[in-house]
């Protein structure tokens, strides 16, 4: 099984007032997204589907991407911050497949792709990262990372 780790893009609000889970993305954070949707759909990458956080900004992310692909999208709570090994686990039951592409936060995400791979890394707002999921799922092999600088850049 191939996991796409998508981390939302930028939803940097210094006076946000309401609840966290409602933050959207900034208007760089949607033109960036747009951007890196664009490269997505250049890479083929032959998705399932997309789960994501319903948190706000992650759900704009994970909508910009699944417009972008025609690829069904699915909104679930066990995205939601705190997501971890045993989220992802019942993430796998719930959604079985070849290829899913999951939208959610940090440090969430970097902790995981570290207890999966053994790899030490962090994945910036809007990076991308894909890992090969052993039969098992007991682990997995990273197999690239892409910051969004790289991705907003690429040319094909």
């Amino acid at each position: 099984m191939k996991l796409y780790f998508l981390r939302h893009g930028e939803a940097d609000w210094p006076d946000w007032k309401k609840a966290d889970a409602e933050r959207p993305l900034t208007q760089r954070g949607r033109k960036e997204m747009a951007k890196i949707a664009e490269f997505l759909k250049g890479l083929d990458l032959d998705l399932d589907q997309i789960v994501t956080s319903p948190f706000a900004r992650a759900k704009q992310t994970a909508e910009i991407v699944a417009d972008r692909l025609k690829i069904k999208l699915q909104r679930d709570l066990i995205l939601e911050p705190g997501f971890d090994i045993a989220g992802l686990k019942r993430l796998f039951r719930k959604y079985p497949g070849d290829n899913l592409m999951i939208v959610g936060h940090e440090p969430d995400f970097s902790t995981l792709l570290s207890d999966l791979t053994g790899a030490s890394l962090k994945l910036s707002k809007a990076g991308l990262a894909l890992v090969e999921i052993d039969d098992a799922k007991k682990g997995g092999r990273l197999l690239w990372l892409f910051p969004p600088k790289i991705m907003k850049v690429a040319r094909r």
